[in-house]
Formats: structure tokens, sequence, C-alpha cells
């Protein structure tokens, strides 16, 4: 038995006598220093337990990679001495079988019935040194999948907020008007009157459906196993995160996508400023000074989003010794988080090339993007339409949207050279 298991039960019979020693209202002095045994071999049995745990957890780890690689070896080992000439004279002669041959035989008979001497496929193979025609295929070995390469999110980066909503609607009231203070001009002078408490809704609909849709080939599946689904369920996800990241800032509002942020600053109520200028550490000082100033941000709480070209330029910038003078990692440091997406942020265009950049700040727990998604990924198999070729078609479907609670805390800076 694991001795863990041993301190796991002594610790309940501990337990069980500590209840019934504590029910009693007059404990006898031997009852109490029973119980102050108790309490502290309880206590040394904890420390004993994570010991023991820590311990036995090695050996199974040990033991599980053993057992995971342990009969594929075997089995291969036992292939390469398995002798088909004993076969042929087991045949022939009646020769018994001996060695590795007869292990494998007497294996593969009690995992199925046959009628003469079962030979595995290993042992045909052809082995270094025999001769072989041409054209002989080389047997492989298929490993794990490797996934395609997809852009990490930019949305949760830049402090967008997902949201899980399971049927219907969802609006978020902002507030638009409301107190305001001030001062009595004289002695006897009133204050400023109340003013209404207006808000505006800001409302995410199920009006938006993103699919991804994969076709899989009867050779893909019989070739790769089991494996290949969880590559599949990957490879999925991973291209709606890209798809509904690039929405979240570049959607069109049109053709079913949602309103981007970037997109819709118009409609979003987001300011838009005009750098027209080189990228460079006083046009990152000066934007943030102005976001500061309207956000009500502090340094080290804003977000940055710049092109990986921008960043390029930043990184390349030299003081007036020719030093580099690592502008990025001082806007890492004071600003706060700066991401560089190449998703998020449309590529450079025009004469000169120019680029954007966003910026966002949460204010008093409020998200600056709100992005909801109704529900779970749809995963819908189609088993018919390719079924005369074996093939089988999956169609993920998410239906997502995007809106701005308040439009003062993003900033969009354009024109960056």
């Amino acid at each position: 038995m694991l001795e863990s298991l041993k301190i796991t039960r002594r610790q309940s019979e501990i337990r069980q006598s500590l209840a019934e020693l504590a029910g009693k209202a007059s404990p006898t002095e031997d009852e109490t220093r029973s119980m102050e045994a108790l309490d502290k071999e309880y206590r040394t049995n904890e420390t004993r337990y994570r010991a023991s745990l820590i311990a036995e957890d090695e050996e199974r780890r040990e033991a599980g990679a053993e057992l995971e690689t342990r009969s594929g070896k075997e089995w291969a080992e036992m292939a390469n001495r398995f002798e088909v000439r004993q076969v042929a004279l087991a045949l022939d002669e009646g020769r018994n079988l001996d060695g590795a041959t007869a292990e494998m035989v007497q294996e593969l008979r009690s995992k199925g019935g046959f009628q003469g001497i079962p030979v595995p496929l290993e042992a045909l193979e052809t082995r270094a040194g025999e001769t072989i025609a041409s054209g002989v295929p080389n047997p492989r070995e298929t490993m794990p999948i490797i996934e395609r390469i997809f852009a990490a999110s930019s949305a949760t980066r830049m402090g967008a907020r997902m949201i899980n909503i399971g049927v219907g609607e969802v609006e978020y009231p902002v507030a638009t008007g409301g107190a305001q203070p001030g001062w009595a001009s004289t002695e006897t002078g009133d204050v400023p009157g109340p003013q209404a408490y207006t808000t505006v809704d800001r409302p995410l609909t199920p009006d938006h459906t993103l699919g991804v849709g994969m076709k899989i080939t009867r050779k893909a599946l019989k070739q790769s196993g089991a494996g290949l689904e969880q590559a599949v369920r990957r490879d999925m996800a991973a291209a709606i995160l890209q798809e509904s990241d690039r929405a979240i800032f570049l959607g069109s509002g049109a053709s079913g996508e949602p309103l981007g942020v970037i997109t819709g600053a118009a409609t979003y109520g987001i300011t838009e400023t005009a750098i027209d200028a080189a990228a460079d550490f006083d046009m990152v000082v000066d934007a943030l000074t102005r976001f500061m100033v309207a956000s009500a941000a502090a340094p080290g709480s804003i977000n940055i989003m710049l092109r990986p070209e921008v960043w390029s330029v930043l990184m390349k910038a030299k003081d007036g010794d020719g030093n580099y003078m690592e502008l990025v990692e001082r806007i890492r440091r004071d600003a706060g988080q700066l991401v560089v997406s190449n998703n998020g942020l449309a590529a450079p265009s025009g004469v000169p090339l120019a680029s954007s950049a966003l910026l966002t700040t949460a204010t008093n727990g409020v998200a600056p993007i709100f992005c909801g998604m109704w529900g779970a990924v749809d995963m819908i198999r189609d088993p018919y339409t390719d079924a005369k070729s074996g093939q089988l078609r999956l169609t993920g479907l998410v239906t997502m949207d995007v809106t701005v609670a308040r439009g003062v805390q993003l900033e969009i800076l354009t024109g960056i050279q």
C-alpha cells in the first residue's frame, strides 16, 4: 500500500477520535493529553503526507513514462528478432518455435484466431543489409501535427472585455450627464441646481456570425489517427481567434462583419488625431499627454497598439551621440501595455508609407471595448456531403458583436510615417 494512503487513513482515524473527545463538555486530564497528542500527530502527518506525495509523484511519472513507451519499444525490438525462417521450418517440418518468434506468435494468437502461424507485419519489413528492389516505400512514423502560426489575441491585451452571452441582447448604459459640483458665489447665494442623470445604451446584438470550415480527407484520417482531431480543433480555434481579433478592430460593419473599433471611430465617438510625421519618442509622449488629459488616465494604465513597422522605427531611434535609446522599453515602462500587432491594424499605405496606432485605457473598472460572444463555438459535422470519398466536413460557428462604452477611453493616431 502507498505510504500516502496509509497516512490518509490514519488521519481519518485521528479526526474521528478528536471529534469524540471534542464533544465532551468536561474532558479528563487523560483525555486532554490524548487530544494534544492526537493534534500533534495530525500536524506531523500533514508534513509526512506532502513528502509522500512528492516522492510518489516522481515514481508515478517514471512508471507512467515507462508504461507509455515500453510496449511499443518491446514489440519493435522483438519484431527485429523475429525469424520468418522459423515459421517456414515449422510449417514444413513441424519444428518448434523459440525465442522472440515464439513469444510474438503466442501474443498474436491470444489477440485473435489464426488457422496457420501468424506473422507480424513488422517482421516483413526490409532490414538493413538485405537486397531490395527499387521503389520500395520507406516506412515512416507520423509525428504530432505542428499547427499553423496565428497572431496572439491583441483585443484582450488592449483591455477588451470578453462577455459570454446565453441568449438575447445585452445593453450597457453609459452615463452622459449627472451631478455637477459648484460653489455658492455669495454668502446667501445658491449652489448650482441639479441636472438630469442621463445615459446612452451601448447594445451587443447577435447579428454577426463567423464560420470556419474544414475538409479532412480519408487519407488524413487514417494516417494521423486520433491526434488529427485535436489538431483540427486547435487549428479551427486559432482561425476563429485570428479573424475575431481582426474584426474587433477592423470589422467593416458590412457583409456580416461587426463594426470594428478603428473602422467605426466616428460612430463610437473616438477621437482621431492626425500625426502626419515620422514615428519618434516625442510623438508618442505628446500623444500620451493628450490622451491622459482627455481620459483622466494615469501613466502606466494606457495600452498602446502599434504596427511592427512603427515598432521597428522606434527600436532603431538613436540619441545625439548615436546610441540606441531603447524607446520601446521606455514606452513599456512609463506608459503601460505595449502591443505590437499586424492583425489589429491595417498595413501601412500611401506615399510616404503611413500607419495608425490605438490608445486605450480602463476607467473606474470600465473596459474600453466590449466583445460579446453568444454561447460557445457551434461545431457541426457533415458526414454526408463527401461521403462517397470518405471525407469529413467540419464547420465551426460563433456569433459575436463589438461595441465601445465610452469613446473618450480610446484614441486613434493616424499618419504615423
